[in-house]
């Protein structure tokens, strides 16, 4: 990955909190840290993916989490749509982007477009 971490401010705390880590566990992403009213979120003890109260709520954003298997993407969309998610894209091939990208998309608290994809080819 490029970015070392990205953070943005959301309407509500606690609800983008429970949602986060219900819709990220399971790509093995849970909250590593939280400090002056921000959560964030990792593996292996880095936080990578920060957001929390104060500031500007930014518009809406396109966030994609990496998943190790489709089987992780499959269960991230059923876990975040049980966190309360809207439906943005069940999971399936995306072959306008390449032959292996499987993603699954839904809509988060405050709107945001969150992913998980998995570009490795299916045993």
């Amino acid at each position: 990955m490029i970015i070392d971490h990205l953070g943005f401010a959301v309407s509500d705390y606690e609800q983008s909190k429970i949602f986060f880590s219900k819709a990220l566990a399971p790509l093995g992403i849970s909250l590593v840290l939280e400090v002056k009213g921000w959560a964030g979120l990792g593996k292996n003890g880095k936080p990578e993916f920060w957001f929390g109260q104060g500031g500007t709520v930014q518009g809406q954003m396109h966030v994609a989490f990496v998943a190790d298997s489709r089987e992780q993407v499959r269960q991230f969309y059923a876990a975040a749509l049980e966190a309360g998610a809207k439906d943005n894209g069940a999971p399936g091939i995306r072959a306008h982007y390449h032959p292996d990208y499987y993603g699954a998309f839904v809509i988060g608290p405050d709107g945001h477009n969150i992913e998980a994809v998995c570009h490795k080819a299916e045993h």
